[in-house]
């Protein structure tokens, strides 16, 4: 019997970062696979092989419309997040029961971690005092920690409650935090079940010593954390911006941090590469970090692992269990 055919076509992913040799052997034994190349399939090729696959594996989607795929399974994204409604047409993916799935599960520890990472440097000026130190400018002791705060025991906020902060919350644990959290996608008794106290944005963002930015973008909440509520931070605080640029007022962010009215680590913006100009380089107050929180190569692996065992599964005619299945409550409102 034939194995199924998939497309490979990960790009701007490469083949070799997602799939380490023996994954790679459980991928084409489990299927035949097409393409496979860091290159994007060219429009004649894919249209040459499209009435045969079974699934496609990629980075966004590029391919059009689905009727040229009538036994399509399974679009596997591996870019992070589900591909645009606006070159996916998901009314005809959920009527067809097409799986359409993302590997962002993937990055939820290691984002996680560098999220904590941020959080530490922060409250205990890491990043300052190295600049000191290398400068003949240090203060020690104690001294040299009149504004640092810990983690321990303090009211810590999360904008979002999806897989970013619910890999977050373990890690923050030992630390005994009180945490907050805002996320109008899911029902009070949800979060309260979770062990965080649901809040509104504004108490959140008034109260809370440190604060995560950790939602998904969506047609929602663009500049949602807008300048008024930038100004409701205690001047004592410290904002983590870890998702995306798109939730906050950015420049007004810069302003705001480099009036000192709260300190700031950010690893997210709204151009990238940030323009060489650009005032959040010279920011005060702020630890910058150039969008390094995910794409760890451990964390490439974690993916070629979920697509493969996704993969094995409904090619069986089960259900997928490490990616993140398209819901038609939400797709249509991510951005």
């Amino acid at each position: 019997m034939p194995k199924p055919k998939v497309l490979l076509d990960p790009h701007p992913r490469q083949r070799d970062w997602l799939f380490a040799p023996g994954e790679w052997q459980r991928l084409t034994d489990l299927a035949e696979i097409v393409w496979g190349q860091d290159e994007p399939i060219s429009a004649e090729s894919f249209a040459a092989v499209a009435p045969q696959l079974s699934a496609v594996v990629t980075c966004g989607w590029r391919f059009g419309s689905l009727d040229a795929l009538p036994n399509l399974r399974a679009i596997l994204e591996v870019g992070g997040s589900h591909p645009s409604p606006q070159l996916l047409d998901y009314t005809v993916s959920f009527q067809r029961n097409i799986r359409v799935l993302s590997c962002a599960p993937a990055f939820g520890p290691v984002v996680a971690e560098m999220a904590l990472g941020l959080a530490i440097a922060a409250g205990r000026g890491i990043v300052e005092g190295d600049g000191l130190m290398r400068q003949g400018e240090e203060r020690y002791s104690r001294a040299g920690n009149q504004k640092a705060f810990t983690l321990y025991g303090k009211r810590v906020g999360f904008v979002g409650f999806g897989g970013l902060a619910r890999s977050l919350q373990p890690l923050l644990a030992p630390f005994g935090c009180e945490i907050l959290a805002y996320d109008p996608w899911l029902p009070a008794a949800f979060l309260q079940r979770q062990g965080v106290t649901p809040t509104d944005l504004d108490n959140l963002l008034a109260t809370c010593r440190v604060i995560f930015v950790l939602a998904v973008p969506s047609a929602e909440n663009r500049g949602l954390i807008d300048r008024r509520r930038l100004e409701l931070i205690q001047p004592d605080a410290a904002f983590l911006l870890i998702s995306r640029a798109h939730l906050v007022d950015f420049d007004a962010l810069v302003e705001l941090v480099n009036q000192g009215r709260f300190r700031a680590a950010i690893d997210v913006y709204p151009d990238e590469p940030v323009p060489a100009d650009h005032p959040v380089r010279r920011s005060r107050n702020t630890i910058l970090s150039s969008h390094r929180a995910g794409h760890v190569p451990e964390d490439f692996q974690a993916i070629g692992r979920m697509v493969v065992d996704d993969l094995e599964a409904i090619l069986h005619g089960l259900p997928p269990t490490q990616m993140q299945s398209a819901q038609p409550e939400i797709v249509g409102r991510l951005r």
